[in-house]
């Protein structure tokens, strides 16, 4: 077993309207800035229409300069809100994941975008760029969305970054995994991992790597990338179980295979993201599954769970795996991983309240922080 670690649950906000719900809590720190030279943290988030399917608004933030003692009221950040974009359609940012960029010193936003004719949900073909966006920690806002400029084929007419984690490397490139649809017309996905810079403004791709495919229905996506050991790794989300696999030089990755428990069972987890949280003295997987006594969760996308990797066998050992988010009906899948200092990273995750009725449990939007002390 690797790293030993406690977790200090905290309650960041609660409150539910009934109406909209806030989703996509995510955090990053800045160093140096919060106070007595300690962190400050950014966490970014939106309203989510409950009458629709995926239907985000304009990306808010909250600040805490005291390591969550205290925290500013949610803000509308003007640069990351919805646009006409002509024919009836509206365009928006969302699936939003900040993190620090060492190099350049600034705290760098990406996500993706997403198209509506009306307030039901997203258009089923629709275009998607990987839009960033980069935090002013002086004013305390988010600057205008830009988009990754990707090479004009087919295939990068839906290259999102939606959900996904990066990995920066020593000088300051980016690994940014990417999902696309190799058919405009149709929901199967694949996933590349690109190499980019970024000096500070600018988000510009200098690579790419192999394309990583399944045959499981609407195929792979929401990647997520690491490294651990000198080797990187990668898992990745599909509809009827998540997928890892690993690689040498962060671009080019082996055939991606089932998430398991070392004890060769499956882990449980479909159609839902999971994330790195890394430290490094062990590699480890944050994610939901079945068999938890959670079928009345969609998805059984509750409790978040923490369990070790073993980098060599590329699976979870099942007696390492710990709840660290409670199940309370809401879904917590859509969730974020965060290195708040060297001694202490955040799992922060929102009570999604859909379907109507999972406040029947306990549930109230509460958005979390698990916060992991090495």
């Amino acid at each position: 077993m690797g790293a030993g670690y406690q977790v200090n649950l905290q309650t960041i906000r609660s409150g539910f309207d009934g109406e909209t719900c806030w989703v996509h809590a995510r955090a990053g720190a800045i160093p140096g800035v919060g106070e007595g030279g300690g962190p400050a943290v950014v966490m970014t988030m939106q309203k989510l229409l409950l009458t629709g399917s995926d239907v985000f608004y304009t990306i808010n933030d909250m600040r805490s300069d005291d390591m969550g003692e205290s925290w500013s009221d949610p803000a509308p950040q003007e640069g990351l809100a919805r646009w006409d974009a002509g024919d009836g359609v509206t365009g928006g940012i969302c699936d939003f994941t900040p993190a620090w960029h060492a190099a350049s010193g600034r705290l760098l936003g990406i996500g993706h975008t997403v198209y509506y004719r009306d307030d039901a949900g997203p258009m089923r073909v629709r275009p998607k760029e990987a839009a960033y966006s980069v935090y002013d920690a002086d004013t305390r806002t988010w600057s205008k969305a830009r988009f990754l400029a990707m090479p004009d084929e087919p295939r990068f007419r839906t290259a999102g970054a939606g959900c996904v984690q990066r990995f920066d490397l020593e000088g300051g490139t980016i690994l940014l995994p990417l999902s696309y649809r190799p058919d405009y017309e149709e929901v199967h996905s694949e996933v590349i991992v690109s190499r980019c810079s970024f000096d500070g403004e600018t988000l510009s791709l200098l690579g790419l790597g192999n394309a990583l495919a399944c045959a499981d229905p609407r195929g792979l996506g929401e990647p997520s990338v690491t490294r651990f050991g000198g080797r990187f790794f990668l898992t990745l989300r599909n509809d009827v179980r998540g997928y890892v696999t690993s690689g040498d030089d962060g671009l080019h990755f082996d055939e991606p295979i089932p998430w398991r428990f070392d004890d060769g069972e499956e882990l449980g987890n479909y159609n839902t993201q999971q994330h790195w949280l890394m430290h490094p003295e062990g590699l480890f997987l944050v994610y939901t599954r079945r068999g938890l006594g959670n079928d009345h969760v969609f998805r059984h996308r509750a409790p978040l769970l923490v369990g070790e990797v073993d980098p060599e066998r590329l699976c979870v050992i099942r007696e390492s795996e710990r709840a660290v988010v409670p199940e309370r009906g809401a879904r917590l899948g859509n969730f974020g991983v965060c290195e708040v200092t060297p001694h202490e990273s955040w799992i922060v995750a929102g009570e999604w309240m859909q379907p109507r009725g999972c406040e029947a449990y306990g549930s109230d939007n509460t958005i979390w922080a698990a916060r992991v002390l090495w």
